[in-house]
């Protein structure tokens, strides 16, 4: 698996408190077969989950040279998840938020409970200026849950989907695991990613059996799993199934 989504950069977010927390999971993660991820702590405007580039920078240097010391074999890449704002373009422009590893995919999380208001503006100004908004978990989102048609929207205007995968085992409850399991199956996801913020387990085997079940593709599963990750690195078009 290539993981899109994780908080492992330890200490600027709600995820990994510190560098052994951090290489506890990378261990972890290496041993159960994921080959590359995607570090995208939280960027909350105004809020104290507001590290820089540079910052962020500085730590993701020193945890690879960490993981290197014990030959932890899982290639890190720089990136957000970026709480919805209006500004989210200037905070690009000035360094202060990370594109997926520097690319034209910019991860973003809207509120759980309601929508933005101007969702669908900020969206439309992000697309005109090249830009690839890739939604971070559209399960969770309870109007979303309820509404296939603002999905579809969504669809519509060039965005893509990254769903959880521990929603599908559950994790987030029984709205958020018939979400998922609906979008997959209608092929409306693009990745999966973990959203891992300590460690509490990569389970591989039994996720590729259950996207596989979904999908009934094996190609569409490496898809999601693993091809569409690897195009967002190296900044090339996804193509839609």
């Amino acid at each position: 698996m290539k993981d899109l989504h994780s908080h492992i950069l330890y200490g600027i977010d709600d995820g990994s408190k510190d560098l052994d927390v951090s290489l506890d999971i990378l261990r972890d993660a290496y041993k159960n077969g994921v080959t590359d991820i995607l570090v995208t702590p939280h960027y909350i405007e105004d809020s104290k989950f507001n590290c820089n580039n540079k910052e962020k920078m500085k730590i993701l240097n020193k945890l690879k040279r960490e993981m290197k010391k014990e030959k932890i074999s899982v290639n890190l890449y720089l990136g957000n998840e970026v709480y919805i704002n209006d500004n989210i373009l200037n905070h690009i422009k000035n360094k202060e938020i990370s594109t997926l590893n520097g690319s034209k995919y910019v991860l973003i999380e809207l509120p759980m409970g309601r929508m933005y208001h101007n969702t669908k503006d900020i969206f439309f100004d992000l697309i005109r200026n090249g830009y690839v908004v890739v939604l971070a978990h559209p399960e969770r989102y309870r109007y979303l849950q309820d509404n296939m048609g603002l999905v579809d929207e969504f669809i519509e205007m060039g965005v893509l989907l990254q769903g959880n995968y521990r929603s599908l085992f559950g994790y987030y409850g029984k709205d958020a695991k018939k979400t998922l399991k609906k979008l997959i199956k209608t092929h409306r996801i693009t990745f999966i990613g973990s959203d891992i913020h300590r460690n509490d387990g990569f389970y591989m085997k039994k996720l590729e059996k259950k996207i596989t079940k979904l999908t009934k593709n094996d190609d569409e599963t490496k898809r999601l799993l693993e091809d569409n990750f690897q195009c967002v690195i190296e900044n090339k078009d996804i193509k839609r199934v």
